[in-house]
């Protein structure tokens, strides 16, 4: 499958959540503050990425996460909606770009970009297999 016969410059998704204490960075770190952890942006931003264009893909296809490149720019507490927000900017055979940021409000929370790579599932899997 080539991606540029079906994803398309201009898609985009949008997610929110409510941030629990479970992701934040004293959940992990012991010592640390209470507020939302930059892996869970990441997460955030990953997952919007792919909301944008998992209906456009053929059965049997998926993508994973392949590179990220993310600013976290203020801290978020415990109870605060974020949204999220992906937007394809550029699609090649295997790879779609994506522009993402994070909100609390209208506070810019975190931006950057994001790649996935198309993967055929039977395919990955077949290769992940016993060894």
């Amino acid at each position: 499958m080539d991606a540029r016969d079906i994803i398309k410059v201009g898609m985009s998704a949008e997610r929110t959540l409510v941030v629990p204490p479970e992701q934040t960075v004293g959940h992990f770190v012991q010592g640390m503050p209470m507020v939302f952890a930059t892996p869970m942006m990441i997460l955030e931003m990953e997952l919007a990425s792919g909301d944008a264009i998992r209906g456009h893909l053929q059965p049997g296809w998926v993508t994973v996460g392949t590179e990220v490149d993310i600013r976290h720019l203020a801290a978020t507490p415990v109870g605060a909606t974020v949204r999220t927000t992906a937007k394809v900017v550029a699609v090649e055979r295997r790879v779609i770009r994506f522009e993402v940021e994070a909100f609390d409000g209208e506070r810019k929370i975190g931006d950057g970009r994001h790649a996935r790579g198309l993967v055929n599932l039977a395919s990955f899997n077949k290769r992940m297999g016993p060894k």
